[in-house]
Order: structure tokens, then C-alpha cells, then sequence
């Protein structure tokens, strides 16, 4: 049974309300997502785009935002008391208890549905299951499951967040290509170092919540020790586009010095913590990632 805190909201004027309600749709971890989703379109049509390319990838990254921010509302609901007892997440609207269960429940369903629509009826079908399947495996999966369940969540869990450029690639052109899934395994294999070093220099917010994060049930060195192992795997896998001939030389310059930067942060990680660092560490994966998928925009309109 949910607390009367919980339930019940107090009332407010609707342009406070609306930011609540927008706040739970984590909007700065959902544009990024649309962007990656948004490489994924535009890497699946050769050459300049025409203007019905542009309209499709416009609903599409539209029908995603929704069925995102639904996911990320859902998220809220199941982990409002998790997020209460963390210093990071303790402001948002479902854990002061400022939107009730059932608000917060009504708006993500209806982001859903709508998004789902958008998807089925102006993009493809393909591209609307995708996106479906990608909200259960974070909203459900992921977040009622996993985290709670085990150390490797981040690991496992990474999978819906690195579908993005699936949905992006399903969406222009009906089906998902290989080129499709190595955008996928770049976007899996960047997670869980980037989430691990938020997670060394949060750990006694971790602690406090009670999920099984990797430096709370393993350590500290042992979480740095994997942090340097997936970058230098992910450097690898960086490289793929350039050698499946998806992109050109200035992506592989590009993805080489950007992981080399994400590898020495690692690396002086490993031999030596510091939050301040960890949080460096964090902040450049954020650079990381938004400056890879430039390169291979910038990379797919280069003669």
C-alpha cells in the first residue's frame, strides 16, 4: 500500500505541474538518446536526405521521445524510494512525494500509447515493437529486476539502453542491419564504464539504497580495475564502423584520440582514485559518446 505522502498530491499551478511531470521524463538522458537514435536514421539513408527521409526521421524521433520519457516516468514510480534516500535523485517530484502513483502512472501510460501510435501509424511496425520492447526491457526488466538483483544490472540492463540507433536504423528503412547492431554493441559496451564511475564517487548513495552496485558489493578497486578493462574493449569496438566501411578516416581519427582520452582516464583511475576524478572520468564518457556519433555523422556526409 503506497504512504498518503505518496498518493496524494498537493495542488499546484498547471505550469508547475507540467515541469513536475516533465522533470520524470529525465529529458537531458532522453535527448540523448533521440540524438543516438537520430545517427542510426541517418546513417541508414545514403547520401543528402530528401525531404520525406527528414519528415520520417522527425515522427520517428518524436514517437521515441515518448515511449522514452515514458520509460523514464515508469522508472521514477518503482524507484521513488530509492530515489528519496539518494542525494542525486531526492529531488524529483515522485520521491518529495509531490506527484502521487497513480498521476505519475497515467502520464507514462499516455506517453506510451501515444509514442507506440505515433510509431505504428507513421514510421513502421517493426520500428513501434522495437521501441515497445526497449521500454519493457528498462522499465520492467531493467529497473524491477535487475537492479536490485544483481552487480552486473548496469551490464546486462545496457542492452535497452544501447538500442537507440536500432530504432533509428528500423525506422528509415524497415528492418535492423549489421551496421545497425554495431552501433548497438559501441552503445552497450560505453555503459557500464560510465555508470560504474558515477557509481564510485556515489557509492554511499548506493549504500544507502540498497542496490548491489558494483563498487558497493565489490569494491572499489575492483570496479576501477573494470572500468580500464571495458574502455579498452570499447576502444576496439569503436573502431568496427571504419573497418566494416560504415565511416572514413576522419571517424577513425576521431574514435581513436576519443578513446584514447576515455583510456587514460581509466587508466589513472585504476592506479590512483579520487572522486574528483571519478567524476571527470564520468563527465568526459558523457563527451565521449555525443562526440563519437558526431564524427560518424560529420564522417557520413564527407566526400
Amino acid at each position: 500500500m503506497s504512504s498518503p505522502q505518496a498518493s496524494a498530491a498537493p495542488a499546484l499551478p498547471f505550469a508547475s505541474r507540467w515541469s513536475q511531470f516533465y522533470a520524470l521524463t529525465k529529458p537531458r538522458v532522453v535527448q540523448l538518446i533521440v540524438f543516438c537514435a537520430l545517427i542510426g536514421m541517418v546513417l541508414a539513408v545514403p547520401g543528402l536526405p530528401r525531404w520525406t527521409d527528414v519528415s520520417l526521421a522527425l515522427v520517428a524521433c518524436a514517437g521515441i521521445w515518448l515511449v522514452a520519457g515514458a520509460a523514464a516516468a515508469f522508472n521514477c514510480i518503482v524507484e521513488r524510494h530509492i530515489d528519496a534516500r539518494m542525494r542525486r535523485t531526492a529531488w524529483r517530484p515522485t520521491a518529495k512525494g509531490e506527484l502521487g502513483n497513480g498521476q505519475t502512472l497515467l502520464f507514462s501510460g499516455a506517453l506510451c500509447v501515444a509514442g507506440s501510435f505515433v510509431l505504428y501509424v507513421w514510421v513502421n511496425p517493426l520500428t513501434m515493437w522495437l521501441t515497445f520492447a526497449t521500454f519493457v526491457g528498462y522499465a520492467v526488466i531493467y529497473t524491477v529486476v535487475l537492479k536490485p538483483l544483481t552487480p552486473q544490472n548496469i551490464v546486462i540492463g545496457g542492452a535497452s539502453g544501447a538500442m537507440p540507433p536500432v530504432l533509428g536504423w528500423a525506422a528509415m528503412t524497415g528492418e535492423v542491419a549489421p551496421q545497425a547492431l554495431i552501433l548497438f554493441l559501441i552503445i552497450f559496451l560505453w555503459t557500464p564504464p560510465h555508470f560504474w564511475a558515477l557509481a564510485l564517487y556515489r557509492v554511499e548513495d548506493y549504500r544507502k539504497s540498497g542496490l548491489p552496485m558494483l563498487p558497493v558489493t565489490h569494491g572499489n578497486e575492483f570496479t576501477r580495475l573494470h572500468i580500464l578493462l571495458y574502455t579498452v574493449v570499447l576502444l576496439a569496438a569503436c573502431l568496427m564502423p571504419f573497418v566494416f566501411k560504415m565511416s572514413g578516416w576522419f571517424y577513425l581519427v576521431s574514435a581513436l584520440i576519443l578513446g584514447f582520452i576515455f583510456c587514460a582516464y581509466a587508466w589513472a583511475l585504476w592506479r590512483e582514485y579520487s572522486d574528483a576524478l571519478a567524476r571527470k572520468t564520468f563527465r568526459f564518457s558523457l563527451i565521449h559518446l555525443s562526440l563519437l556519433f558526431a564524427a560518424l555523422l560529420i564522417d557520413h556526409y564527407l566526400p
